[in-house]
């Protein structure tokens, strides 16, 4: 489950820095890669990892209910 939440984590950051390109300089990630083909792909590609991440959202997140990290054995009180 870790191996898929860092894939649609890096996708979805990609999606991010393409959202900032357009708004900046009016470009995208996908029309720099060649356009076409390519950037339906990686639109598909961030559009899907966008829906795996609200769907497993909440059992990876420490803060949203996700597995809580262990105690530190050397904290004894």
């Amino acid at each position: 489950m870790k191996g898929l939440h860092m894939v649609t984590f890096t996708l979805l950051v990609i999606g991010g820095l393409n959202w900032l390109l357009f708004a900046l300089f009016n470009t995208d990630i996908g029309a720099l890669l060649g356009g076409g083909g390519i950037a339906t792909v990686i639109y598909v590609l961030v559009g899907i990892s966008a829906i795996a991440e609200v769907a497993t959202h909440k059992s990876n997140c420490k803060f949203c209910g996700g597995p809580k990290p262990m105690a530190d054995i050397s904290q004894k009180t």
